[in-house]
Order: structure tokens, then C-alpha cells, then sequence
């Protein structure tokens, strides 16, 4: 029987004493760091009292959060269009800790106004806007003024010159509105149409206008809407009546919800021009973080606009772009 010398017991009893330091020593992370991922909070302030129109604005921010480890506020107005709260919010939202914000004004002008005169700490990023600010690291824009030329052009290529075309909007002190007004009244016009600008006052503007073309017999009319709110609820009306449909020979405007969407497959809107709302998300995100981490220069990104009616629904161009995947 071999008995264990004493060196050896002392080489056993020093090897297990290592063994449990070096437990220790790496359950306790001493040895092994793991990297610390920060979190940079960001605050995404949009325009609206509500987030229906952000569907895929919102998976492409999403995306970039998770890639870039974000952590999204997204934050709607008590009241659509409240350019007063909306600022209110920047304040607050940086005051509360946001390393960066994401904006879509609500009025392009006094938002440039205010911040000449705010102290902002951290950096904006301004979405369909092109807001001149050094506080501004980036905006994710789109040409409203082109977007309305391909309005127009299509009114032009579809309806006939003696029907009248009514512009529907929200107002055009809001977000892109008076670029793209600009850009279909001049198609229009140049075109020999005759235009005229439907402003929303109250829940009855664009219902009142339509039914005023049908009762009185008064002939047929085109609308464009402007904006994606008054595309969808003139999309809405009409959808509410097939009487309607007899005298507006055709409905054409800006948007891409899912619910839009369904009313061009469904026959409702001739014809709308949207963008791709998901790099919109994404883009504004990643932009945001560069920001925090200070390796981003001041740029603008201007993204494409497409004018799209039923038959494009299902080309894999605008597939993509219009049903992004989760």
C-alpha cells in the first residue's frame, strides 16, 4: 500500500486551494470582465395624439434600439398638432434624463424659432423636416415639394381638366403640408385644373365638401389630400357611402398605413405617394446613438418618395417597403 508523502498531500492541498480561488475569482468577476453594455435612453416626440400612423416607423426603430441598445420613449401629444406641449416635451424629456431626441415637429417654423432661443444639452434628431440648428445632429427628410409634383402629375394623368380638385389638410403651418401643396398646385395648375385648398376646421370640413358635389348635382370632382390624416378619414367617408363614389372620380394623397393600404386594394384611394417609413425609424434611431457616442457629424438624409396605386401593391419593390417584417 502506497502512502502519500507529505510533499504530495502539500501539492494536492495547494492545487484545490487554487482551484477554489480561481472560483472565486470568477463568479465574483474579477478575472472575467464581462463588457458593460450602456443603454442610451432616447425620446422619440412625434406630432400626434396618437401612434397609428407610425406602424413602420416604429419596427424600424425597434430594430436599431435592439442592434444599437436603445432604450425608446416614444411619446405622443395630448392634443394633435400642440406645438406648444411638444417643445414643453423636449424639455422635459432631457430634463427626465433622454440622452437624445427624436422629433417630428409640429410646425417646422416655430420649431426653428424656438430652439434658436432653447439650451439644449443633447442632440436632436428632426424626422421630415429639414430644421436648420446646431443642435440638430441629423435629419431624416423627404422632398414634400416632389412628393406633391407626383400627386399632381397622377391627378393630371387620370382626371379631366374640367372637374375640380379639392386639397384637403390638416392645416399647412403642419409638417410638410406646404411643401406638398406647393408641388400639386403647380402641376395642377400649369396643367390647366382648377384647385381649390379644403383647410380642417371640425370633424364635418371634408364631409360637408363631398356632400355639397353630390346633392346639388353640381358635377364631379377630384380629391388630393396632403396629409395622412385627412387621407384617411376622406378615405373613410367615402368608404361610408358607394353614393359618393358616382360624383369623386378619384381620391389620391400621402400615407402608407396598413389601413390606407387596404382602401387603394380595396379600390377607395385612386393613388397615394409614401416613403419608406421603416429606414425612417431605423435611420433616426441609429443616427441618435451616434450622436450619444459623439461619432456623428451633422447630415441630412433625404429618403425617396413612390407614387403607388392598386397593381403596385404587389410588386416585390413596394412589398417590402410597405409590409416590413417584425
Amino acid at each position: 500500500m502506497n502512502v502519500m508523502s507529505k510533499n504530495e498531500k502539500i501539492l494536492w492541498a495547494l492545487s484545490a486551494c487554487a482551484l477554489v480561488l480561481l472560483f472565486l475569482m470568477s463568479s465574483t468577476n474579477l478575472i472575467i470582465k464581462e463588457k458593460k453594455v450602456e443603454i442610451h435612453p432616447i425620446s422619440v416626440i412625434i406630432e400626434d395624439s396618437n401612434d397609428d400612423f407610425y406602424g413602420n416607423f416604429r419596427k424600424g426603430m425597434d430594430k436599431a434600439a435592439l442592434e444599437y441598445h436603445a432604450d425608446i420613449s416614444f411619446i405622443t401629444l395630448y392634443e394633435r398638432n400642440d406645438q406648444e406641449q411638444q417643445l414643453e416635451l423636449i424639455n422635459r424629456e432631457i430634463k427626465d434624463g433622454a440622452k437624445a431626441v427624436i422629433l417630428t415637429p409640429v410646425n417646422e417654423r416655430e420649431t426653428i424659432r424656438a430652439l434658436d432661443r432653447t439650451s439644449l444639452n443633447s442632440p436632436l434628431v428632426v424626422l421630415g423636416s429639414q430644421v436648420p440648428n446646431e443642435i440638430v445632429v441629423a435629419n431624416v427628410a423627404v422632398d414634400g415639394y416632389e412628393m406633391g409634383e407626383k400627386l399632381g402629375n397622377a391627378v393630371a394623368a387620370h382626371e379631366p381638366k374640367e372637374n375640380p380638385v379639392y386639397l384637403f389638410t390638416d392645416g399647412l403651418e403642419y409638417g410638410l403640408n406646404l411643401r406638398v401643396y406647393d408641388g400639386v398646385r403647380t402641376v395642377l395648375e400649369q396643367a390647366g385644373f382648377t384647385c381649390t385648398l379644403v383647410e380642417r376646421r371640425d370633424g364635418d370640413t371634408y364631409r360637408g365638401v363631398i356632400e355639397e358635389t353630390v346633392y346639388p348635382g353640381s358635377g364631379r370632382a377630384a380629391i388630393v389630400a396632403l396629409d395622412t390624416p385627412s387621407l384617411g378619414e376622406a378615405a373613410q367617408i367615402l368608404e361610408d357611402s358607394s353614393v359618393y363614389h358616382q360624383y369623386i372620380t378619384g381620391l389620391y394623397g400621402v400615407g402608407g398605413t396598413t389601413a390606407l393600404l387596404n382602401q387603394l386594394d380595396q379600390g377607395i384611394i385612386t393613388g397615394l405617394v409614401t416613403y419608406n417609413r421603416y429606414d425612417e425609424g431605423y435611420l433616426s434611431v441609429e443616427r441618435a446613438v451616434e450622436a450619444i457616442e459623439g461619432s456623428r457629424q451633422r447630415e441630412q438624409i433625404l429618403l425617396d418618395s413612390y407614387y403607388i396605386e392598386k397593381p403596385q401593391l404587389r410588386d416585390k419593390q413596394y412589398e417590402k417597403m410597405l409590409y416590413p417584417m417584425d
